[in-house]
């Protein structure tokens, strides 16, 4: 076993030794100011045995349990856990998966996740809130990754927490206006999974009827009650009136292209968080409206092509498994690195231009978009 050699802030192949806190120098060289996470949701506490750990690597893949004589580890998330997350227990990368986990209790459930996250290259977290309860909350996470991090409301869940104490629809209604404006107090976004909104706002009375309807399935487990689309709609457009900047979790983004017509000139910025494939899509939509940004995604080179470089932000999207977050970063880092490396050669741009253009994906755009620094976080 061996400390940890790989740089938490390169943008590239790890180099050597550097202090926890400064960026790491790489070819170019290129340096990185520590990551903006815009997106993530927390970690799992406890020990984590070969198959628990495995399960969150396949929710990590979107994929259900690993077919008998098959292992998540034979993916491309679980080889660069096995690259980029040894090195930061003690241990030399790619060693065999048995080996890594055995380690990992070594040290303990606590002191892994604290050694991982503080070795992700992540100086700023924004935690998605009220999904589930089993994941870290913002105050713990912060303690673990030694790290600034900020709450983005999610809207659903917060929608369920007022239904379970409003008995009627006008109490329901009035309880989320005033949990809205409670929570635009302290958070820094919210969040909402949407497929499509209409341009304007759900007639009142729509709402008052899609409420009635939810609220009657009160019987069932609250994460069998998603929101009716008009009320889906009226919380969104709720939120935007907020002033905060609101993450769209979409599909296929093109379905929004209305409501993001309607929104501009609101004064509040929208973030397209797509599934796969549909970054580049996003990343066109993030250019044609000044108030839309895009995430980066796992390619950033294909969606560095289709916006201006601060209309995009990295993020991990990692939930459950630490290692989550370092291989996100650390793939984002090589990506960043090959198109650096690629402009330069081909003189599109200077060294200088090239980190700083890496430097606004990384963290630039987001502290912008989020009002971080106004918010004073680290």
């Amino acid at each position: 076993m061996h400390e940890a050699t790989d740089s938490p802030n390169t943008l590239g192949p790890p180099t050597g030794p550097v202090p926890r806190d400064g960026p790491g120098p790489v070819a170019g060289p290129i340096t990185l100011p520590p990551l903006v996470d815009q997106h993530s949701h927390g970690t799992v506490d406890g020990e984590l045995g070969v198959g628990s750990f495995e399960t969150h690597l396949a929710a990590a893949a979107g994929s259900g349990a690993a077919p008998a004589g098959t292992t998540f580890f034979d993916s491309w998330t679980g080889l660069a856990v096995r690259r980029w997350c040894p090195p930061l227990l003690g241990m030399e990368p790619h060693c065999a998966p048995v080996s890594y986990l055995a380690r990992r209790r070594e040290l303990g459930a606590y002191r892994a996740a604290r050694l991982l996250l503080r070795g992700a290259g992540i100086g700023t977290f924004l935690l998605e809130s009220g999904a589930r309860d089993d994941l870290s909350t913002a105050e713990e996470l912060a303690t673990t990754a030694d790290g600034a991090v900020h709450e983005v409301v999610r809207l659903e869940p917060l929608a369920e927490q007022v239904a379970d104490t409003s008995g009627t629809v006008d109490a329901f209604i009035g309880n989320t206006a005033e949990a809205l404006y409670a929570a635009a107090q302290h958070a820094t976004a919210f969040a909402m999974g949407i497929a499509f909104c209409d341009e304007l706002p759900p007639d009142p009375r729509e709402v008052r009827r899609a409420a009635a309807r939810w609220l009657a399935l009160t019987v069932r487990p609250a994460r069998d009650r998603a929101p009716d689309p008009a009320l889906a709609q009226h919380l969104l457009w709720s939120a935007v009136a907020t002033g905060l900047p609101v993450q769209l979790h979409c599909a296929d983004p093109q379905s929004l292209v209305g409501f993001l017509r309607a929104t501009a000139g609101f004064g509040t910025d929208l973030v397209l968080l797509p599934d796969r494939p549909h970054h580049r899509r996003a990343a066109q939509l993030a250019a044609a409206f000044p108030h839309v940004y895009a995430d980066a995604g796992p390619r950033p080179g294909e969606t560095l092509g289709e916006a201006p470089f601060g209309k995009l932000l990295f993020s991990t999207g990692a939930r459950g498994l630490p290692e989550l977050y370092v291989t996100a970063s650390r793939l984002f880092g090589q990506a960043m690195a090959r198109l650096a490396d690629e402009w330069v050669a081909e003189e599109i741009c200077t060294r200088a231009e090239a980190q700083r253009i890496a430097g606004l994906v990384a963290a630039g755009t987001a502290r912008r978009v989020y009002r971080l620094d106004a918010a004073g976080s680290g």
